[in-house]
């Protein structure tokens, strides 16, 4: 019954949740910089009687707002984030809003958006019900560079929450039971000396030879690390041509792997690598520590109750314009069905990153997506981003959002569900404590 109000009160927001989605997607902004996904958000939020804090954490573009009294502490861990380079029309084809723009090619416009209605629905559920708890809405920045949840959860901003969910638009409905990777990001820049490349090459001291010869150890390296740890360069800086030895070079690492000791473990030896390439270049070696993140650590026993709800809340049939729009994009892909329609568990584990490992490591929690984008999308990919400002990405958002409204009210009203969720996570960090691994002397980036 009390699903009902909480479903009747997100249709009634509709409306405007699907204008803040789709704003946030006219106005794609990048980690550090979503000022307007954050004040728009923020605003539509206090207009639902939420208590509504900006800046938190010493974040300009974190958001806390909260409603209710008491325990249980319900979390919800928006995003609004864009990535470079994404922007897109809602159309079949490649074609750009602005060349070179940001898009939401992760769908965080949508992302967003879904945890802000179940917020909603949920406070009049719990409003009607007399059942006393709080409701928490996240506005996490920054989850594309995955350090956004971590600067936060440093500044203690989790703390005191009983369980989280985090939603993700995806191609399927489902629950993720297994583990994502953790990792660190990191800049290796050396210093080198230049000269002439072809009259006096022996005066140099090469930058980009130090990076090279990095990339050469790490590669040799991946033969003497488990098969679950990856390792992946870009190189940023290489020197401005080809008649100057280079005495200024930076290549941008991940490393990443499902536990942070093997993060660490790793992280020491690629750094090993590189103070060796500084010494066999005669170059000076400076380590730039851009953040980390933790493993995912989802919580089974939430993840069921969580997969209970998405088998139960109400999900629109997709349109015939849809169904074509979506196939249209697939192209000739071998796909059983253009759009996903039903639910799954996902018990594998996946080696691409995310910062809700960070506040799964705080208190107990599960992730899920639903269907937002044509089957055959990959992943942070124009077709992402046309999916992310059509209707059927609006769709998603809303079964999204009825799905944790029920979730949150299952587990509230069921004291003994939590008691088994706390003690999974008990059982699975073994008594350590959550340690952030950003140090306290890093500053929050893009912050002036």
């Amino acid at each position: 019954m009390h699903e009902q109000i909480a479903y009747a009160e997100i249709d009634s927001w509709r409306e405007k949740l699907e204008k803040l989605a789709l704003a946030i997607w006219e106005h794609p902004e990048g980690p550090y910089r979503e000022e307007k996904a954050c004040e728009w958000t923020a605003q539509l939020l206090r207009e639902a009687g939420f208590s509504v804090e900006t800046g938190v954490g010493g974040i300009r573009t974190a958001i806390r707002a909260s409603w209710g009294k008491g325990k249980p502490v319900y979390g919800l861990l928006g995003e609004y984030d864009a990535l470079p380079g994404m922007s897109q029309k809602v159309c079949t084809h490649k074609e750009a809003v602005q060349e070179g723009g940001w898009g939401q090619a992760c769908g965080h416009n949508l992302l967003g958006v879904a945890h802000v209605g179940a917020a909603i629905g949920l406070k009049k559920a719990l409003e009607q019900s007399g059942c006393e708890g709080t409701v928490v809405y996240f506005g996490c920045p920054a989850e594309e560079v995955l350090t956004g949840k971590a600067f936060m959860a440093r500044a203690h901003v989790f703390d005191g929450i009983d369980f989280c969910a985090a939603f993700h638009p995806g191609s399927m409905n489902d629950v993720n039971f297994g583990t994502a990777t953790g990792l660190n990001s990191f800049k290796l820049h050396f210093k080198g000396r230049t000269a002439h490349a072809g009259g006096d090459p022996h005066n140099g001291r090469s930058a980009l030879d130090a990076v090279e010869l990095t990339n050469v150890g790490i590669n040799y390296l991946r033969e003497h690390v488990p098969t679950t740890v990856r390792m992946h360069y870009v190189i940023t800086e290489g020197g401005v041509a080809p008649n100057i030895v280079p005495d200024k070079a930076c290549a941008w690492y991940f490393v990443r792997a499902l536990t942070r000791e093997l993060i660490d473990e790793v992280y020491a030896r690629v750094l090993d690598i590189a103070r060796g390439a500084a010494q066999m270049t005669g170059t000076e070696l400076e380590v730039e520590f851009l953040g980390g993140c933790y493993p995912t650590l989802n919580n089974r026993v939430l993840g069921e109750v969580m997969y209970d709800a998405l088998c139960k809340a109400p999900r629109e049939p997709w349109s015939k314009e849809e169904l074509e729009f979506a196939a249209q994009l697939n192209g000739n892909k071998d796909l059983p069905e253009p759009l996903h329609t039903g639910v799954v568990k996902f018990e594998s584990d996946t080696f691409g990153s995310t910062d809700v490992g960070d506040v799964q490591h705080i208190a107990p929690g599960i992730a899920f997506d639903t269907a937002c984008c044509n089957m055959g999308a990959p992943g942070h990919h124009w077709q992402i981003t046309a999916c992310s400002g059509h209707s059927l990405g609006l769709k998603g958002t809303i079964y999204a959002a009825k799905a944790m409204a029920l979730f949150g009210l299952n587990v509230m009203e069921n004291p003994e569900i939590l008691e088994k969720a706390k003690k999974e996570f008990e059982e699975k960090t073994a008594g350590k404590p959550y340690v952030c691994p950003i140090p306290a002397e890093i500053p929050v980036p893009n912050q002036d």
